[in-house]
């Protein structure tokens, strides 16, 4: 067995799976905001609960997915969201509380395992998480296991320049909207759920959610439709972009954009334009296991017996 632990804003929420991947107990609880010592605690309570819910072993290893990642260079954590665990040494202050091995990685690279391991994924090598909400993030998982990279951030392609700038509807999209890590025109500021909103009223739609954008797309609404073709346009620069970097067999869309049915038949119609090859077989997914990849990516950290995986997407 193993042990999966997802640290969000507001919640924290653990799983414990079988080798076969098989959910044997989950419990979820609310996160202790700006109180890094009262996060810890809860951890520790939350995998004592968990234990005692499946009987696993003082030995069974933990997996924590956070909103951030621990720096190779300092041991600390950085780039987090939930700001109180940042200049923290979370993964050894939580080892030593639990006496357990822990392993903690990127929540979107917990994302980008479950996925590969047991999900829209499985059974190919190479896939691309994909993480469109109200940020944008990325994981990459090989063989089913998480890739950080020398610097922790393999795979952070929201903070890239969206690729191929150009003209859309009569607007130049150069140099782009400001982004909160100080610099202009990321990918993030375009295809998180508020630069999608914000693009829309920029031209001429009223105040609302991508939820209702869609909505309004699917029933006719012409301001609605530019809006959304535009967004698939710059989702396809943007995938395209990964492709020709890193190639995957597959990328998997997680987050509540993930939803909008139109991007899985618009988007590789488009990327072709792009993509730097005769031909594109990468396949784009949506994920199998919802809000539960995170937690369930966390417990695969720890390598799983991979023979039970099916053949992969065709």
């Amino acid at each position: 067995m193993r042990i999966g632990i997802d640290l969000g804003g507001s919640k924290i929420e653990g799983i414990v799976l079988g080798d076969d991947g098989r959910e044997i107990a989950r419990r979820r609880i609310p996160s202790p905001r700006d109180n890094y010592g009262g996060t810890v605690h809860a951890v520790i309570d939350l995998v004592a609960a968990l234990a005692a819910d499946s009987s696993c072993d003082s030995k069974t290893p933990v997996g924590v997915g956070i909103p951030g990642m621990v720096s190779p260079a300092t041991g600390l954590v950085k780039n987090a969201n939930s700001t109180w665990l940042i200049g923290h040494p979370f993964d050894r202050d939580l080892e030593a509380a639990l006496g357990r091995p822990v392993r903690v990685a990127n929540d979107a690279n917990c994302f980008a395992v479950s996925e590969a391991v047991d999900g829209a994924g499985s059974g190919s090598d190479v896939v691309f998480g994909v993480i469109l909400g109200t940020g944008v993030g990325g994981g990459i998982a090989i063989g089913g296991r998480a890739i950080a990279g020398r610097n922790a951030i393999a795979g952070e392609w929201g903070h890239n320049p969206l690729p191929w700038m150009q003209v859309l509807d009569g607007i130049d999209e150069r140099p782009g909207p400001d982004c909160y890590c100080g610099r202009a025109g990321c990918i993030e500021t375009f295809l998180s759920g508020p630069g999608l909103a914000r693009d829309h009223e920029r031209l001429g739609g009223g105040p609302t959610s991508p939820t209702d954008i869609a909505a309004s797309a699917a029933s006719g609404d012409g301001a609605a439709v530019a809006s959304l073709h535009r967004y698939t346009n710059r989702l396809a620069r943007a995938l395209a972009g990964v492709i020709n970097v890193l190639d995957p067999d597959v990328i998997v869309l997680g987050g509540g954009l993930s939803n909008i049915e139109r991007l899985y038949a618009d988007v590789p119609a488009m990327w072709q334009a792009w993509v730097f090859s005769d031909s594109c077989d990468t396949k784009m997914l949506r994920n199998q296991h919802g809000d539960s990849s995170g937690v369930r990516g966390a417990a695969w950290l720890w390598p799983p017996d991979l023979k039970h995986r099916k053949k992969g997407p065709t």
